[in-house]
């Protein structure tokens, strides 16, 4: 994993090796706007910190790195155990949101699923129902149901046991 530090000021590579070591993350440093879009064009970076007095002088270029999970920092102003927490915290926020991410796309998944089966064998058993069915299609139909039936409790476990490990 590794961060991206965008900044001209004196010392930033100092500042890099201290964080890249307390972080336990390869850290580079960009002197400026095209040096900063040339690293993110090649390479992926799990955090990029952007100086606060470059993102005042060229705010366009600013937006365009920081969209990359970017924190914005006043390097003259901070440490590198200030730079350290940030980024932490930032690396923190993005695993949540990832995970609640994950959470949200699973549930709907699930949803999805849940629906399909239900649908499968509502219709299934309907077309049992009928009187004048073939027997061979009959049996296929009931197979159709069994199979359905047994995802949907396979589902339900499923989600049980979700329920109690969350707990």
């Amino acid at each position: 994993m590794n961060i991206l530090i965008v900044t001209g000021i004196e010392g930033a590579r100092n500042c890099a090796a201290v964080v890249g070591t307390q972080l336990g993350m390869d850290v580079e440093v960009a002197e400026g706007r095209k040096a900063a879009l040339a690293a993110l064009r090649t390479h992926e970076y799990v955090a990029v910190v952007v100086d606060e007095s470059m993102a005042e002088c060229d705010p366009a270029a600013a937006e365009a790195i920081w969209e990359r999970s970017g924190l914005q920092i006043n390097f003259a102003l901070s440490g590198a155990a200030r730079l350290i927490r940030e980024i932490r915290a930032a690396l923190h926020r993005r695993e949540r949101e990832q995970s609640l991410a994950r959470r949200a796309a699973a549930a709907a998944m699930e949803t999805e699923l849940k629906n399909t089966v239900a649908g499968l064998l509502l219709h299934s058993q309907l077309a049992l129902s009928v009187n004048e069915l073939p027997s061979p299609l009959a049996e296929k139909l009931r197979v159709v149901a069994d199979l359905a039936g047994s995802l949907r409790q396979q589902l339900a476990a499923t989600v049980s046991l979700r329920k109690d490990h969350a707990a």
